[in-house]
Order: structure tokens, then C-alpha cells, then sequence
């Protein structure tokens, strides 16, 4: 909470122009203990104090701060959710006996008693799949030595949710696919994807809308194949995914040069010159101010287009404001904000 941003977001990495960032969770279950949605105070409660132990246990190499949820406001519970750092589901009421765990980056995040006792969770920019699987598998190690996970050798790791045995792994991709949806390919795309095991949501996972033409691309299942092949296959897809896009930017270079560059430019001029602006109408111009920067037709800021989309989100301007603020009051902050970092400088 200390730090506005991750540094998964400073957009670097392979392919980090349209991939904004990999991802890797496990999820987690201690042995002879029930699911937390079958936990009661006491042994909620004990399942919080041994997490905690074990995660402090581990040393100060992997600098991680333990935080019980209920020690954090609604604002900023908000705000850690806009970062992707813990899930939307972890901050339903009651937060009590819920806890997230991150390190200085806010690059590693475990959730605890979510939907299992533990998701563990690391966040890189760009196409680093396997650099993600590297810094979670040693993470999971190190969580291991100090806790006793419920593992069946035939079915793997058990979980709340049947989808999740197995590896117990979802490994994601978030992806800005703008040429994509302009040039109406990403719905063939998708249903290709599912067809091939993999499914698409919105830009906070599970249950969340697709704005601003970003999307999570994910393994649909954890069973039948190790980890590696998981991480193979989706690292194989995103690289196609990511060729698709390149091409469809290209084809509106040059197909409709004129027309994308007016586009572009108005999105540029809303968001610079606007003095209200809606959440969904920020990401959708954002988006098309970052194709155009891509691209080349427009100027590059300061800060990359994940800070951006953080500006527009409701939890960070009523973190910033220090206080709640309505709907009308954070659209003129939001526009405000908004155009202070693409102008380069600050306005009254």
C-alpha cells in the first residue's frame, strides 16, 4: 500500500507491448484440515497463526510482509485487488481470518483462506512464463518445509474446487489484443482457445468483464498434464496469439492508415482535454492511446498503460483522496489524473 505501483507493470520483457504481464498460482491445502469455507473461528484462527509462522519461518530472503486483511480498509483491500495481488473473492465479507502475504516487488502475493488455505502467486511483465514457474516452484518448496499439504498420488494436490486438482496450477497470460478486436478476429480466436483448453476472461479474472481489450487467457483445467506441459502449451498459444495481433496492427497501417490515426487521435484528445471520465470510457480510450503509441502515431508517457488503467480504478483515486468518494467525484479526479500523466504536467 506504501508503493502506487508493482513492478510487473513497468511493461518490460518479451513481447511486454501486448503481453502485460505472466502469471502462475498454485493453490494449496493442509493436510486433515477441511476447506476454509468449513472453518470455524478456532480452527480458522490456528489455520491463520500456522500460515503465518511457516511464511515468517522461511527467512528474510524472500522479504514477504504478512498482513491480516481485517488490519486493512475496504479502500485499501480495494486497491490491492486493482493490483492483481490478491483476487476479488478474498475480500468478500467477512475478511475475518483472511490474510495476503507480498514481498517488497508485490511481485510474489499469497492469499490466505480464499477459496483453498493457500494460493500462491507470483506476477512478472511480459511473456516470462517460465521465469514465473521457476520463483513459484521455489517459493512452494520453501512454504513445504514448513507445511503439510493434502496430496493424494493419485490425484494430486486436493483442492475446494474439483477443476483444481491435480497440478492445482492456473497459469495466465493478461494480453491487450486491440488490432484483434478491431479487425473482428478475436472471437474466432477464443473459440479456438477453448477447443484447445484454454479460457478467456475479463481483466480481473473469473467473472469479471473484458474492458479496454484486455483479456486473461488461462489453462481451463489442472489435470492430465504436468506443469511444464501446461506452461509449454500456453507460452506456445500466447506467441501465436501475440503474431495474430503484430499482423492485424499491420493490416490497419495499411488498410486504414487515415482512419486508425483519426481514431487514435481522439482518444489522445479526450483523455488530455476531458474533465469527466467514466471508468469503462477510461479504458476503452487508454487502450486506443496505447495502440497508437505502439504504433508509433502517438507520443509515449511517462507512466506505461497497466499504471494507467490502476489510475482509473476506484479503489486507487479514493486511496489517493484519502477518503470515499462518489461516483461523480471520482470521475473528475479520474479525468484529472489522467490527463496531469499523458500532458506531462500537473494542472489545478
Amino acid at each position: 500500500m506504501i508503493q502506487p505501483f508493482s513492478e510487473w507493470m513497468q511493461a518490460k520483457g518479451p513481447d511486454a507491448d501486448i503481453v502485460l504481464s505472466s502469471r502462475i498460482r498454485l493453490a494449496r491445502n493442509l493436510k486433515d484440515m477441511v476447506f476454509p469455507n468449513q472453518l470455524n473461528d478456532q480452527v480458522a484462527l490456528e489455520m491463520l497463526n500456522r500460515i503465518e509462522e511457516a511464511i515468517k519461518s522461511m527467512g528474510p530472503s524472500w522479504n514477504i510482509r504478512f498482513t491480516k486483511l481485517d488490519n486493512l480498509s475496504p479502500i485499501q483491500r480495494q486497491v490491492l485487488v486493482e493490483k492483481h495481488l490478491i483476487s476479488p473473492a478474498l475480500i468478500e465479507e467477512p475478511v475475518k481470518y483472511k490474510a495476503v502475504a507480498v514481498d517488497e516487488h508485490e511481485s510474489i502475493s499469497i492469499m490466505v483462506n480464499e477459496e483453498d488455505h493457500l494460493r500462491i502467486q507470483i506476477l512478472l511483465s511480459g511473456l516470462q512464463l517460465q521465469e514465473v514457474w521457476t520463483i513459484v516452484n521455489q517459493l512452494d518448496d520453501a512454504l513445504e518445509q514448513h507445511l503439510d499439504y493434502a496430496y493424494d498420488n493419485h490425484s494430486g494436490y486436493l483442492t475446494a474446487c474439483p477443476t483444481n486438482i491435480g497440478t492445482a496450477m492456473r497459469a495466465s497470460v493478461m494480453v491487450h489484443l486491440p488490432a484483434l478486436v478491431l479487425t473482428r478476429q478475436a472471437s474466432q480466436v477464443f473459440t479456438t482457445l477453448a477447443q484447445i483448453g484454454m479460457v478467456v476472461r475479463g481483466l480481473y479474472g473469473e467473472g469479471s468483464d473484458a474492458v479496454g481489450n484486455i483479456f486473461q487467457i488461462s489453462n481451463q483445467v489442472s489435470l492430465g498434464l504436468s506443469e511444464e506441459e501446461f506452461i509449454h502449451n500456453l507460452a506456445t498459444v500466447t506467441q501465436q496469439i501475440v503474431g495474430r495481433e503484430r499482423h492485424a496492427r499491420q493490416y490497419l497501417q495499411n488498410n486504414a492508415g487515415i482512419v486508425l490515426a483519426d481514431r487514435v487521435e481522439r482518444a489522445w484528445g479526450l483523455l488530455t482535454h476531458a474533465r469527466i471520465m467514466s471508468s469503462e470510457e477510461a479504458l476503452r480510450l487508454l487502450s486506443e492511446v496505447k495502440l497508437g503509441q505502439d504504433l508509433g502515431l502517438l507520443p509515449q508517457t511517462d507512466s506505461t498503460f497497466t499504471q494507467l488503467t490502476l489510475y482509473t480504478r476506484p479503489g486507487f483515486l479514493q486511496a489517493q483522496a484519502g477518503h470515499e468518494l462518489q461516483a461523480a467525484e471520482r470521475d473528475q479526479m479520474r479525468a484529472q489524473f489522467l490527463r496531469e500523466k499523458l500532458r506531462g504536467k500537473s494542472e489545478s
